[in-house]
């Protein structure tokens, strides 16, 4: 596996699994609880820092299903708002945003990589990506986030982001199978089903980030809401470390990274 660098640390190959917590500045979030005001941003950064996050992803829009839609400048003028609280910081951050101008304004800030949702499908923000020589976490999409329908249909996105990596001269990034209910034509059994089959996207030879947090298809199972899905999120967790997910993204680092730990004394 190729492992990929992001601010000096190693995701995939020997490292141990990684923890990417979420820091969300979107009001419109599914998840309720987890946004954060920008006053309180720092302090909840250092606080899943010091909980043992290796870096922090921002976000200042909801791609939730029926989610209320933003414009690009208000996606912007959070996001940068978001970001000036943590400059001068020294966290690793990434930015999640599939938008080249909320991009740009990121890149006035201390940020080391990317979460494009889109997998690269726009090539204007590829262009900035490669640019700015930042590495990337990409969601398996062929036109819109999430329109891969299944397993096959992942891969065929997936193999398309790497085409689109290797056109834009990027090689330094995570490969995300996007497991959620993106697109109306996507199920629940077809993410069980992407969860189920993890390890079969190590084909790719690179890292694989698992992003389950709280999704509605653990809801589904559980009959909970993103509220009182911890315990579900933390046993797919588990399973997807098995099926050799390089790095989770998550809402609770600390129960996450416990879990991690559990994981690793059972492997000795």
């Amino acid at each position: 596996m190729r492992p990929c660098i992001v601010n000096k640390l190693t995701i995939g190959g020997d490292a141990p699994p990684r923890v990417m917590g979420v820091l969300n500045v979107s009001p419109e979030s599914f998840y309720h609880d987890s946004f954060i005001p920008t006053d309180q941003i720092h302090k909840k950064a250092v606080e899943m820092i010091e909980q043992g996050a290796d870096m922090l992803d921002v976000g200042a829009r909801s791609t939730a299903p029926n989610a209320q839609a933003i414009s690009g400048r208000e996606e912007g003028g959070r996001i940068d708002a978001a970001l000036k609280e943590l400059d001068g910081t020294g966290f690793t951050i990434s930015v999640d945003t599939m938008n080249p101008g909320v991009l740009d304004i990121c890149l006035k800030h201390e940020v080391h990589a990317v979460n494009d949702i889109a997998g690269f499908a726009s090539d204007a923000y590829a262009r900035r990506v490669a640019q700015a020589g930042l590495p990337a976490f990409l969601m398996a999409t062929d036109y819109t986030p999430g329109d891969a329908v299944g397993l096959e249909e992942t891969k065929v996105a997936l193999a398309t982001v790497v085409k689109r990596c290797q056109a834009t001269g990027v090689d330094n990034y995570v490969l995300d199978p996007g497991v959620g209910i993106w697109t109306p034509q996507r199920s629940y059994d077809d993410n069980w089903e992407l969860c189920r089959h993890f390890d079969e996207f190590l084909a790719f030879d690179r890292p694989l980030l698992g992003a389950i947090s709280r999704k509605s298809f653990i809801g589904d199972l559980v009959k909970r809401e993103p509220e009182e899905r911890l315990a579900g999120s933390l046993a797919v967790t588990l399973f997807l470390l098995q099926k050799g997910a390089s790095i989770i993204r998550t809402h609770d680092v600390k129960e996450t990274v416990d879990t991690i730990k559990v994981y690793q004394r059972m492997g000795k």
